[in-house]
């Protein structure tokens, strides 16, 4: 799809719609192409236990306790 810079102003909508049918709308200013805009690029949805990292690494102790020992008590405030 085309567009003058104008176009972006007044039917925004139809190159939203353009961009949503995966078509890359060249913008147009004075008849000459000025820019591109592409479809964003989509990340095919995956589960995080399907990630190859999930469970890979065995915590030592609970996070918890980390956060605890992290942060310390109020006798290490001094």
């Amino acid at each position: 799809m085309e567009a003058t810079v104008v176009d972006l102003r007044y039917r925004m909508n139809d190159v939203l719609k353009a961009l949503e049918r995966n078509e890359s709308v060249s913008v147009l200013c004075r008849g000459k192409v000025k820019g591109v805009i592409r479809p964003a690029v989509r990340a095919p949805e995956t589960r995080m236990s399907e990630h190859p990292f999930f469970g890979s690494s065995a915590a030592a102790e609970p996070v918890e306790r980390v956060v605890e020992r992290l942060r310390g008590g109020r006798y290490r405030a001094l």
